[in-house]
């Protein structure tokens, strides 16, 4: 009864103490924003003393074994990871200060940063001065001096500094000093230029080359860059694309059909690797001519629990294409809330599983001692190859053309092959490799035949497995992931550059334009840097050509 009688009565009372709340409470979320960027600097600082003290015993003692330089690539990834996430960290204390309005910038002790080398060109941008006093009004105006800011840029096949001027002046009417205000950067102090940080996001995340061949490259080029300062480069710029990504998140999970699958990531353990997963989720409505634009969204996960997908898809009720992982099962729960998902079981997966017992190649290549070739598994991969014909001459067409000539050609064929596997499979035993096959689709017969209903369905699940290639081409480049925090990073680059790349736009030159502009541009008009909405800036086609 006291903490009721303490509030006020009247509306401008109940107004300000909200607010006061409001600012302790922005108070509160910027501290432990603060806290959680000071560990963060602790630790990459902690990984970068480790890794000079592991280099200083290797001149010291000489190379000791293969097992050292095994540690010190371990090392320089771990440190790569903690660099990333440190600069990740602060970017995210930073706006919670600026929100609060309280706190003082956080101290972040970095390596020193070099000069850019002299050799390099460089090229004046000079911002127009003002014509008049913005004290005063008068047009009496000195020039005292200027602030050169350098920013690294990158041309392909040319390295350049560019020099943005802000001249001052004095007004001679009442002595008042002014300079234009400083530009927006890409990242913090902003010493690289949006090209080249794209160039490096690019290169790590759609070329999966890593940060120390990077900086291998650069060095050869004449530009050396640490590893530290590129890492603390990524972990900011991946900050800076965050809001694009839950935009492209948004878009994917209102789909009424998406494609789902997920791939191992090994992730970097206490003197192991552990197996990680990497979930995809694609939107692409262009077999059946849809309106909306594709895009793929990825997740990271420490595991392949099935509560990851259910929280991935908590909102989402519509058709889900995917393979039989038992993962999905609580998805397709009736009572689940608000709506079950219902499954669509991929037609590729299930003749994968016959054309292993029936190729002819593979089986040459093995000579003499392969198992026979299984006659059963040739007929089935025949009879489902028919299917696949069918869906090549429909593909793009409307949903309801797509419809009626599966009802006409397809359905028939689905009926025989149930009616064919059943009856063969009476004759089997078990544990017969083919009968193994069979049963993996008769068992799940619902949800391989959903497409007969529906034109929008596909007869496979390739658009997720081909969001993923890149994750299973990169794995032997990179190999491994250097923390969770590092695969939830990969997890948003991957689904942007994935995006960029079903909508037809060069990632490099589309992330290079969006990180020049995403500090500008509105919030109401970030949708505009999508990639199916994206226009290049004046000058960018030439100056990527």
């Amino acid at each position: 009864m006291a903490a009721m009688d303490a509030i006020p009565d009247d509306i401008a009372a109940l107004r300000t103490a909200l607010a006061a709340a409001e600012a302790r409470a922005c108070v509160a979320e910027a501290e432990a924003a603060w806290a959680v960027a000071k560990a963060s600097g602790a630790d990459a600082l902690i990984a970068h003393l480790k890794l000079e003290i592991e280099k200083l015993r290797r001149d010291l003692y000489g190379q000791r074994s293969e097992r050292k330089t095994r540690l010190l690539d371990q090392l320089e990834l771990q440190l790569e990871e903690l660099e990333a996430t440190a600069s990740e960290d602060e970017a995210a204390a930073e706006r919670a200060a600026a929100k609060a309005r309280t706190l003082a910038a956080l101290p972040r002790k970095k390596p020193a940063r070099q000069p850019f080398s002299a050799h390099l060109p460089r090229e004046r941008v000079v911002v127009p001065a003002p014509a008049t006093c913005p004290c005063c009004g008068s047009d009496k105006l000195c020039k005292l001096g200027e602030t050169v800011t350098e920013t690294l840029e990158s041309i392909p096949r040319q390295w350049k500094v560019i020099q943005t001027v802000r001249e001052e002046f004095s007004c001679r009417s009442c002595a008042t000093i002014s300079q234009p205000p400083a530009p927006f950067h890409v990242t913090p102090r902003g010493w690289i230029g949006p090209s080249l940080l794209a160039m490096i996001l690019f290169e790590k995340f759609g070329q999966h080359q890593p940060l120390n061949r990077q900086a291998e490259r650069f060095a050869r080029e004449g530009v050396p860059l640490s590893l530290s300062t590129l890492a603390d480069q990524v972990g900011t710029g991946c900050a800076a694309l965050k809001p694009l990504h839950d935009l492209m998140e948004a878009h994917v999970l209102a789909a009424e059909r998406l494609h789902g699958d997920d791939t191992t990531v090994p992730v970097l353990a206490k003197g192991k690797a552990d197996t990680a997963r990497a979930w995809v989720y694609v939107r692409d409505d262009r077999p059946f001519g849809g309106p909306a634009p594709p895009a793929a969204v990825f997740y990271y996960s420490r595991d392949r629990r099935g509560e990851h997908p259910e929280r991935h898809l908590e909102g989402f009720t519509g058709l889900l294409q995917a393979d039989a992982y038992a993962g999905y099962n609580r998805l397709y729960d009736p009572g689940r809330t608000p709506s079950p998902v219902r499954d669509v079981l991929c037609w590729a997966h299930a003749r994968r599983k016959f054309f292993v017992l029936a190729d002819i190649a593979a089986t040459a290549r093995r000579g003499k001692d392969a198992p026979p070739i299984s006659p059963m598994a040739l007929e089935a991969v025949t009879r489902i190859d028919r299917l696949f014909d069918i869906e090549r001459a429909i593909n793009g067409l409307p949903a309801d053309r797509r419809l009626a000539v599966r009802t006409e050609l397809s359905a028939p064929l689905v009926a025989e092959l149930e009616a064919w596997m059943r009856a063969e499979r009476t004759r089997l035993s078990r544990h017969a490799p083919v009968a193994k096959a069979m049963d993996y689709m008769l068992k799940r017969w619902d949800g391989f035949t959903r497409f007969l209903h529906d034109g929008r369905l596909c007869l496979t699940n390739n658009a997720a497995e081909r969001a993923l290639r890149g994750i299973a081409l990169g794995r032997k480049a990179w190999l491994f992931c250097g923390s969770d925090h590092g695969g939830q990073r990969a997890a948003i680059l991957y689904g942007l550059i994935a995006t960029a790349k079903m909508n037809d736009v060069d990632p490099q030159a589309w992330l290079a334009d969006v990180l020049a502009r995403i500090a500008d541009i509105p919030q109401t008009r970030l949708h505009d840097l999508l990639p199916w909405n994206w226009r290049p800036a004046a000058g960018l086609k030439e100056a990527v050509a």
